[in-house]
């Protein structure tokens, strides 16, 4: 059965936790819990609203992909909580990928124009993953102020999403 991807649903907490966090904390060694991230433990009014969303992958019914848009305001959008387990990372799986075109083709739906997203200097293949997907780094001094800076972040990506010709 090949992995779906799906809007987060309240079942999904869990999965999502267990798939985080492991990675956070025992692939890169970053000392985070889940109690210092709450938007984890408030996905729905977090991530879900506006023109925002999570979307979880899951294989035989098991959370083994994230992702989160949260709306930040001015047809932009801040890209969260992307995280692959493993065991379904790499283009042969797709994941990822279909993470990633799952959001951007919600944002564009949602008339977002500009996705931006933060990242460690420690994740060299998402950085590479990024700038394949057509994101351009972004000086840190060119946030704009309502993008929601995380304390790890270092790196800084962003992406402008063509708007249909129908907003032409």
């Amino acid at each position: 059965m090949p992995v779906a991807i799906a809007s987060f649903a309240p079942e999904d907490a869990a999965g999502v936790i267990a798939l985080i966090l492991p990675i956070q904390q025992q692939e890169f060694d970053i000392p985070i819990t889940a109690a210092d991230q709450p938007d984890l433990a408030a996905i729905p009014s977090f991530y879900q609203s506006g023109a925002g969303g999570f979307w979880v992958a899951k294989d035989a019914g098991a959370v083994v992909g994230t992702i989160g848009l949260k709306d930040i305001g001015a047809g932009r959008a801040a890209l969260r909580k992307m995280f692959v387990g493993p065991a379904h990372r790499g283009a042969a799986h797709g994941v990822a990928q279909a993470l990633l075109d799952t959001a951007l083709a919600a944002a564009a739906e949602g008339g977002l124009g500009e996705v931006l997203l933060g990242t460690t200097d420690k994740f060299l293949a998402a950085h590479r993953f990024y700038e394949k997907n057509g994101f351009r780094t972004v000086p840190p001094e060119d946030l704009p102020p309502e993008f929601p800076r995380m304390a790890v972040d270092t790196r800084f990506y962003a992406i402008t999403l063509l708007q249909s010709s129908s907003q032409a």
